[in-house]
């Protein structure tokens, strides 16, 4: 299997974060994953909320945050661990990725 892609900082856009973040169920994963005390594992998200997903689906989701720069899958056995990236990107985007999570919660579409 090859490594995973994980861009610097620098290659980082505001376009990918907000392609990323675009999609609700992206948003609730990420939003989860910023909350969360530990990594987690693809299959943490199989029920993200009322809405039951595939693995191959959860797959792709990871994908599209991992390219945008967002998480950070590290390899644990036979599983993806992932975590937020968000302490390495406040220092070139500020709140903005907050601002994104908290539009979600403010209009009741809950990421």
């Amino acid at each position: 299997m090859r490594p995973h892609y994980h861009p610097p900082v620098e290659e980082i856009s505001v376009q990918g974060i907000l392609y990323a973040l675009a999609d609700p169920v992206r948003a609730r994963i990420f939003a989860a994953l910023v909350n969360a005390d530990c990594a987690q594992n693809c299959s943490s998200f199989l029920n993200v909320g009322k809405i039951k997903m595939p693995k191959s689906t959860l797959s792709q989701h990871f994908k599209v945050l991992r390219e945008a720069g967002l998480v950070r899958s590290v390899k644990c056995g036979v599983e993806l661990h992932n975590v937020s990236r968000c302490r390495e990107l406040k220092k070139k985007f500020g709140s903005m990725i907050e601002a994104i999570l908290k539009a979600y919660k403010t209009n009741n579409l809950r990421p």
